[in-house]
């Protein structure tokens, strides 16, 4: 089994079986002792550290798009699930935006300590006037800042 990881599996104690890759910009994320000790662990017992293509980063792009999760993504969650695609790996990660653009992208998807998300589509209300909208933003009508909502 293939395991791309996030910066939230060097926090864990979480240990898997099977080749484990991440790509340079979630290593960047890494800022305390302990999450650099476990990446220098798992670099030396065989962590491949590859980055992600430039065509699976626009799939990413797309597919964040579609289920609203964009603004939540960061370059290093959208190199993650680029990666994941690159090389057919399982995401491990407790972000709940990332599993569900994993989820949309056909991404086989591993928690951490919080339980797998469920496939979402995120809707936006105005909480100025209440109306609702498709996508994240300013409210037209009254210049309402867009707030992230299920229903």
């Amino acid at each position: 089994m293939r395991y791309a990881l996030d910066a939230s599996f060097f926090f864990s104690g979480l240990v898997l079986d099977g080749e484990l890759v991440t790509p340079p910009s979630v290593t960047e994320e890494l800022a305390d002792l302990r999450s650099k000790g476990r990446l220098e662990a798992l670099l030396a017992s065989g962590l491949s550290v590859v980055p992600p293509s430039a065509e699976n980063l626009r799939r990413v792009t797309q597919a964040a798009g579609e289920t609203g999760d964009a603004p939540r993504l960061s370059a290093a969650d959208a190199d993650l699930l680029a990666l994941s695609l690159d090389l057919g790996a399982t995401v491990v990660t407790d972000d709940y935006a990332v599993q569900n653009v994993a989820l949309r992208l056909g991404l086989g998807v591993r928690g951490i300590l919080q339980r797998k998300a469920q496939p979402r589509r995120w809707k936006y209300r105005c909480p100025g006037c209440n109306r609702r909208y498709q996508a994240a933003g300013t409210c037209p009508d009254c210049g309402s800042a867009l707030k992230r909502t299920l229903k």
